[in-house]
């Protein structure tokens, strides 16, 4: 054990390293457009590695609960190192138990075997469970947290940093869909004796039975795990895998609407890949498969949009849930310095090869190049319109965050959710004292307070700020 901790302090000497050097989480999150701000998406062949499909496969996102299946890799991992084992007894610390739903619910000083504790973070994808894991194993999150990071670096995650062991909001702790399909991928070779946690159906413990939150275990579809997440700021999300025929696929989606949209995008994008399997087993060559999901309308648009919508304020569990909190959602202390003024972010493309089907088809299925025409008199220019005066001098704050881009994101989320409410206020992010406040201002007393009524309906936090 002694030489573990060694092993563990040398991990936050390395990580301590890494934070004073450029990274790539440092950069802020980036909106793809408006509506798409969530959406990314991989299918993967477990065997080879091989992307069948990509779509803001590396943008960096949120993981949510998906961040237990690092959890667990770190405890299967101390389960084959023989640190630690299936019967050993845990004590529930007043910091597992004060974690917030989905949880198991043991109250401090309370015991429970890893192996159940095991159970209840993969299908009942309890908050508290996981940090009890972490504790045992590492001695405290912070030095597990730094050694998930760690993992995430060797196993070449270059979009993933961790902070805490469940999944909660935070706006530091982020991967990329493309990290998640390598994790997949790693769980189920380093670790084919322990997968299997990943595809309980259900569980059964003190007398309650609990259902795993994955309902495409249950489609019969050769499904067999692996893990779901949702907040707020992630949208629902699934890293998914599934064999037929002998062959396995790893799929993910992020940014969901509801599980049950989030699931049928999945189940679609896993149909397409299994059929592309089919057809090279019978000998098509299909030498991108991207193609083929481009074909099927998969990433198509303008905005290389998806038919995937995107999410809503319900829980993973169906339970009404707060706002992220904590660093990444915090009301702070008001106060008034300059503002920073938002601009809309500019639009990505996507990962998956969004010119791919018009290079390899000859241009079939790809949008003719319009006609030459002659130019035409530019139109009279007309006055600009004068800048409209504000309606009042008050303003509404809907967040507060340590990341610039993620109050941005934010900001247009929120407008987008509630443009009746905040229609003619002005988005604009206040900077002081290290965070950024997600602010609309220009607003008449009256119409902040309906616009703060409305939000606080739908559980989001708001804050009404005189002039």
């Amino acid at each position: 054990m002694t030489a573990f901790f060694r092993r563990g302090l040398a991990g936050l000497l390395m990580l301590a390293v890494v934070a004073l050097s450029p990274s790539p989480w440092s950069a802020p999150l980036v909106a793809q457009s408006s509506d798409n701000a969530r959406y990314a998406a991989v299918v993967v062949d477990a065997a080879s590695g091989e992307v069948l499909f990509a779509r803001h496969a590396d943008s960096r996102r949120y993981p949510a609960s998906i961040t237990k299946v690092m959890t667990l890799y770190l405890t299967f991992e101390a389960l084959t190192e023989g640190r630690v084992k299936l019967d050993d007894v845990l004590t529930i610390s007043p910091r597992a138990a004060s974690q917030p739903p989905s949880k198991l619910g043991l109250a401090a000083g309370q015991t429970i075997s890893l192996d159940d504790a095991m159970r209840a973070t993969a299908v009942r994808s309890a908050n508290d469970m996981a940090v009890a894991i972490a504790e045992h194993i590492a001695g405290s999150e912070a030095r597990f947290t730094a050694l998930m990071t760690l993992k995430a670096e060797e196993l070449g995650m270059t979009q993933t940093r961790y902070v805490n062991a469940n999944g909660l909001p935070d706006s530091r702790q982020l991967t990329s869909a493309r990290d998640l399909a390598i994790l997949s991928r790693a769980i189920m070779r380093d670790f084919p004796q322990y997968y299997r946690y990943f595809g309980l159906h259900d569980w059964a413990y003190n007398g309650r039975d609990y259902r795993n939150t994955n309902g495409l275990l249950a489609a019969n579809s050769g499904y067999d795990g692996i893990k779901t997440g949702y907040t707020n700021a992630s949208g629902y999300n699934l890293a998914a895998s599934a064999v037929r025929d002998g062959k396995r696929l790893v799929a993910i989606v992020l940014g969901g609407r509801s599980s049950a949209t989030r699931n049928a995008h999945l189940a679609e994008l896993m149909d397409v890949g299994f059929e592309i399997q089919n057809r090279r087993a019978n000998g098509e060559r299909i030498a991108v498969a991207q193609v083929v999901f481009e074909q099927r309308g998969f990433g198509i648009g303008p905005d290389n949009s998806s038919p995937v919508t995107y999410a809503s304020v319900q829980s993973e569990d169906g339970e009404p849930t707060a706002p992220p909190s904590g660093v990444a959602y915090t009301a702070a202390t008001l106060t008034t310095p300059a503002p920073t003024r938002v601009r809309p972010a500019p639009s990505q493309r996507g990962t998956g090869g969004g010119d791919v089907t018009a290079a390899l088809n000859g241009g079939t299925g790809s949008a003719a190049p319009p006609a030459r025409r002659s130019a035409a008199p530019a139109p009279a220019r007309t006055p600009a319109a004068a800048p409209r005066a504000p309606a009042g001098r008050w303003t509404v704050q809907v967040g507060a965050f340590r990341d610039e881009g993620v109050a941005r994101d934010w900001l247009t989320e929120v407008n987008r959710r509630f443009r009746p409410q905040f229609a003619g206020a002005e988005r604009l992010v206040h900077t002081a004292d290290g965070w950024y406040r997600s602010r609309f201002t220009g607003m008449t007393e009256d119409a902040a307070r309906a616009a703060c009524a409305a939000l606080e309906a739908r559980r989001l936090d708001c804050t009404v700020v005189r002039p």
